[in-house]
């Protein structure tokens, strides 16, 4: 290409003509590409621009480019992404939309979606319903990542301590000497401590080719669906990651924007989906990869100010400082909370649980490990799928809280918080699970639940689809059950939820 063909003026000037679409059209820039919006169709061209982590400095590498992107996102989001397409110059000279002349540039050509509907713009709009299917997604997209080599990227990792380090010196205005070296001293402890682990993760197959920028904004929701989008395609090593560093950035974008329910349960319903037990010891990197990610967005939103105007630059500082913040925060994560609800069915255990998990720190709170849920899992069967009356016999029983203070043991390891959802109605069950915080530092907060027969009733007559399977019979027979000796802390659940929740937090303030 010679002369205004090597320039990439030209063909932005076409494609933001309305004439060449029909009809108005919409430009979008950003620093690696631009984007036109127009009816139902989406182009997007890379900018022939070439930095340390990316090169798209020739025709050949941005039809690569455009070629790679297409390849990566079309499994997440099939609905959207649809081809590469070439802008071509045709044989009167002008230029056209995958014409049959040469190619002098090159797109990625989607469907159109409402830009209103990310995620980033919905984010006070999560609720329980949103954050479930946000999950399932994350967690339907892993699975079908593919392993990669995993040393390139545990290396790449190490490194990004020092590279933020050095970035963070360059603005002594909004991050402070002894913090910097404060976060990379512990930063850098972390790293060492985690690379046992990752190893073995990689055996085990658990550093895929992720999304790599996987934060509110690049996802959508088409309908009632959340589909992601955008993800990395110009480095294999960005793109590259255990599925757990993945998901911090997610939970890291919640949490940051002040959601700490939503991030619980993003948390919580992941590992519900993979049902990996590995995955409850990757528990353990949780904090290191939640301050990494939120390290890289500070160095990114300061890198921003150099090309600001001095008059703009004070909201961008502020976002910088805060996402820092953040990292120092998550890389000194305080000891663990370990937590048991017990009590008849219809007592309000679950939902309980549910509302405590997200004050129980290490962000993003605490794993809920739910005897209902366990029983299901045991049987290979969907959570709100019903179990026959042997589901439920003495020797199941005695297999689902053995899995329980299994599960139990294993996060409190990973120095993650926890809390155990249960009916508890035997004082063996009480004390055994009780055994698992042994003579060390960590203890058992037990709370039990109580409410009154009809109250309990009404509950589970009217429970919506539930891995309880629990019914009026069942909360029946329950009364007729010998609790013995109970020395944990007795709640009053006959209330409110609010009221339950109030008096459970007030008890376990007094259990410190």
């Amino acid at each position: 290409m010679n002369g205004k063909a090597n320039s990439q003026d030209e063909v932005l000037g076409f494609l933001a003509d309305p004439a060449t679409h029909g009809g108005p059209v919409k430009r979008v820039d950003t620093h690696a590409a631009a984007v036109f919006l127009a009816g139902e169709r989406v182009l997007k061209v890379k900018r022939a621009v070439r930095f340390p982590f990316l090169d798209y400095s020739t025709l050949e590498k941005r039809q690569a480019a455009c070629e790679a992107e297409l390849a990566v996102n079309a499994p997440y989001a099939p609905e959207i992404y649809r081809r590469a397409v070439p802008i071509t110059r045709e044989a009167d000279g002008r230029l056209k939309v995958g014409g049959s002349g040469a190619p002098v540039e090159w797109a990625v050509e989607m469907q159109r979606f409402d830009e209103t509907r990310t995620l980033d713009h919905l984010a006070g709009a999560i609720d329980e319903g949103l954050a479930e299917a946000l999950a399932r997604a994350v967690a339907a997209a892993h699975a079908q990542a593919r392993p990669v080599d995993a040393e390139p990227w545990v290396a790449a990792l190490g490194s990004y301590i020092d590279e933020h380090a050095q970035t963070f010196r360059k603005h002594p205005d909004i991050f402070p000497a002894a913090e910097i070296d404060a976060l990379a001293r512990k930063s850098r402890a972390a790293y060492a401590r985690a690379i046992p682990l990752l190893r073995e993760r990689a055996r085990r197959g658990q550093i895929r080719r992720i999304h790599g920028d996987l934060h509110l904004g690049n996802i959508v929701l088409i309908g009632t669906k959340p589909v992601l989008f955008d993800a990395i395609e110009f480095s294999k090593i960005i793109a590259s990651g255990d599925v757990f560093y993945d998901l911090a950035f997610l939970l890291m974008d919640l949490l940051e924007r002040g959601l700490p329910q939503p991030a619980n349960i993003v948390l919580n319903r992941y590992l519900g989906e993979t049902r990996r037990l590995d995955d409850l010891d990757a528990l353990a990197m949780l904090p290191f990869f939640l301050s990494i990610r939120a390290a890289i967005r500070a160095r990114v939103t300061a890198a921003r100010l150099e090309q600001t105007p001095a008059a703009e630059r004070a909201p961008i500082a502020a976002a910088a400082r805060g996402y820092f913040a953040f990292a120092l925060r998550a890389i000194t994560p305080p000891a663990p909370q370990f937590v048991a609800v017990g009590g008849l069915s219809g007592t309000g255990k679950s939902g309980l649980a549910r509302a405590l998990a997200p004050d129980l720190e290490p962000m993003p709170g605490a794993v809920i490990v739910r005897s209902d849920v366990e029983r299901k899992a045991l049987f290979g069967v969907k959570e709100t799928e019903r179990l026959p009356p042997e589901g439920y016999a003495a020797d199941i029983n005695a297999r689902v809280y053995a899995s329980l203070a299994d599960k139990a043991r294993r996060i409190l390891a990973a120095g993650h918080s926890v809390i155990v959802d249960a009916v508890f109605a035997k004082s063996a069950e009480r004390a055994s699970i009780a055994e698992i915080a042994g003579s060390g530092a960590i203890r058992l907060k037990g709370l039990f639940l109580t409410a009154d027969l009809a109250t309990r009733l009404a509950r589970v007559g009217a429970r919506r689809p539930d891995a309880s399977d629990a019914d009026v019979k069942v909360a029946q027979a329950q009364e007729r059950f010998d609790l013995g000796p109970m020395d944990w802390r007795q709640i009053d659940a006959s209330g409110t939820p609010a009221a339950t929740f109030a008096k459970a937090r007030a008890a376990l303030s007094r259990l410190d």
